[in-house]
């Protein structure tokens, strides 16, 4: 190895960790998705790396813009959290191509600390350097957490859950920003937000803030930290030896070590999902990420919506039950992106069973993922979050999301086709002309909103919306059945024909105490394997047994389905 001052400081510390599990991803503020690369060298001693990534040409400009480009670098380890490094605006050259594959030629900076157009050092936090960051949205009503990703006198960079930032918007002004060290010292200030992109290649942003209005008395403790920051991230990457004692600002308290044992154990388990399950999460991650650049690029993905789309509709056909299935994983998605996901497939299934609507398939699954992403774009301080207990007057204005969608696409010159628009302007239309945004009546709806009305009524009521809690679907089904002059009975007959009475993927109890997934069903609608995850005779223990309907007697008589907030558990 080079001696301290010969090496790159930014090159030793991308080589200190290539021996680690990790993943290389572009991103571009300009592409609502990160493009995998791969890093084949890297020169420790004048700063060279090199990558490859497999891109299409007419987007490589995209990422590669006046010969600059930015990436992330995402580390995982064993005892550790996944730790992202963010590059931006490398100097870059792309070499030659292969295919659809580029290799680019990085000059990575000669220090690990960037000067900024503002004259301040924007200092990388590299190698485990860990901050909490509250973000306060609307004071009072809504707050958001995330890390600390970089920080300098004049701002930082933020990691925040993609679901969260649809509350963010650039330009929007932050009335307080407060970050905290893992020994609990740190500094709040007003904030500016500058940028927002994807974040890797996880379901986190990256979002850009500026500090503005600091008071005299923050600025003393912002300079402080930053000086901190300095010296840890140059005793971490060899600018300084690492016998230098570790800046007290990094000493982790018990609060910080318990949040990181948490998120890594949330990331191992999510490591060992089945493949359909993690297919599920990516169109998850994808709806969310199109969402986020809708509404801060003023552009429709249109190829990221689609592929969704293409996605689910390869999965139903390659195994329907295992898809069903995996749709349950979704619960700890935002709601609006679970709901969407769910009744696009519901749609699906219903429209690839009937010859006349087979090749509108997917247009109208691609209405239904769009469908309720007006409700995000509604979010105000008189609606600051959708996870809240809705006021009359705050139901009222979530149902302007129709409105507010089909605006939105306009604005940004995008006009969806004709089954498209039918799912989304029509499937909260109601027979008798009470539903919204146009109170149509039962001569004006097609048959693909008729049904989109019933799934859509269904998947509400077997959720837990509003503080209610899920109704067992049988209840759900009688509900919707007591309001014929609204929703369309043969529609309601051909849901509960295929879904049955004890649908894939709800929690089911039996009589000897058990807690069960159902994970498939015979021909007359009744579970014939299941996922046992608990035994309520041993409330604190948890249990991971499938088994088919031939040991049943083991767990004893099917009672009904459950709701899982009630006993605790967790997909």
């Amino acid at each position: 190895m080079s001696s301290l001052s010969e090496h790159n400081s930014l090159a030793y510390a991308i080589e200190s960790i290539l021996g680690k599990e990790h993943g290389t991803y572009l991103v571009s503020k300009y592409e609502p998705q990160s493009v995998t690369a791969e890093i084949q060298n890297i020169d420790v001693s004048n700063g060279q790396l090199l990558l490859r990534a497999t891109i299409d040409s007419d987007r490589l400009d995209k990422y590669i813009w006046n010969s600059k480009v930015s990436f992330d670098i995402e580390i995982h380890e064993d005892d550790k959290d996944a730790e992202i490094l963010s590059l931006e605006k490398v100097q870059a050259a792309v070499l030659k191509k292969t295919g659809d594959s580029y290799l680019i030629r990085c000059q990575l900076p000669e220090s690990v600390f960037v000067k900024e157009e503002r004259g301040s050092i924007r200092i990388p936090f590299v190698l485990g350097m860990r901050a909490h960051a509250t973000v306060v949205v609307y004071e009072e009503e809504l707050s958001l957490s995330g890390l600390l990703k970089n920080l300098s006198i004049g701002g930082c960079l933020l990691e925040i859950p993609i679901e969260d930032c649809t509350t963010l918007a650039v330009g929007q002004e932050l009335p307080e920003l407060h970050v905290e060290f893992p020994n609990g010292q740190g500094f709040a200030t007003r904030a500016r937000i500058r940028h927002i992109r994807p974040l890797g290649g996880s379901l986190q942003a990256a979002v850009g803030v500026q500090f503005i209005d600091v008071a005299p008395e923050v600025q003393k403790d912002l300079t402080h930290v930053v000086n901190e920051c300095e010296r840890e991230a140059a005793r971490r990457t060899g600018l300084r030896p690492m016998e230098f004692a570790t800046s007290p600002l990094f000493i982790a308290g018990e609060k910080a070590r318990q949040a990181i044992h948490k998120a890594r154990r949330e990331r191992i388990k999510a490591e060992r999902l089945p493949p359909m399950v993690q297919g599920v999460r990516e169109v998850s991650k994808r709806l969310q990420l199109s969402l986020m650049f809708l509404k801060n690029r003023n552009r429709f993905p249109q190829d990221m919506v689609y592929d969704c789309a293409d996605t689910l509709i390869y999965l139903l056909t390659k195994d329907r039950k295992q898809l069903l299935y995996a749709l349950s994983y979704l619960n700890s998605a935002p709601d609006w992106v679970r709901h969407s996901i769910e009744t696009a497939v519901h749609l699906a299934d219903y429209m690839l069973t009937t010859p006349p609507l087979v090749g509108k398939a997917r247009e109208g699954m691609v209405g239904a993922l769009l469908h309720v992403m007006g409700k995000s774009l509604l979010l105000c301080r008189e609606l600051p979050s959708l996870k809240i207990y809705m006021t009359p007057a705050q139901k009222t204005l979530l149902q302007g999301h129709v409105t507010a969608l089909l605006d939105k696409l306009e604005a940004v010159g995008w006009q969806p086709g004709s089954t498209c628009r039918d799912v989304i302007e029509n499937s909260n239309e109601r027979l008798d002309g009470s539903g919204y945004p146009a109170g149509k009546t039962a001569e004006q709806l097609s048959d693909i909103a008729r049904y989109m009305a019933v799934a859509k009524a269904v998947d509400k009521l077997t959720h837990a919306r509003n503080e209610m809690p899920p109704k067992p679907p049988i209840d759900a089904y009688r509900w919707v059945n007591e309001r014929a002059h609204g929703f369309e009975r043969t529609m309601l007959v051909e849901y509960i024909q295929t879904y049955g009475l004890y649908p894939i993927g709800k929690l089911a109890r039996y009589s000897n105490g058990f807690l069960a997934w159902i994970v498939d069903v015979d021909l007359k609608g009744m579970p014939s394997q299941v996922h046992i995850v608990k035994n309520l005779r041993f409330p604190d223990t948890s249990m991971d047994v499938i088994i088919s309907s031939a040991d049943f007697n083991q767990i004893g008589k099917l009672e009904g389905i459950v709701n899982p907030a009630e006993h605790a558990i967790t997909r």
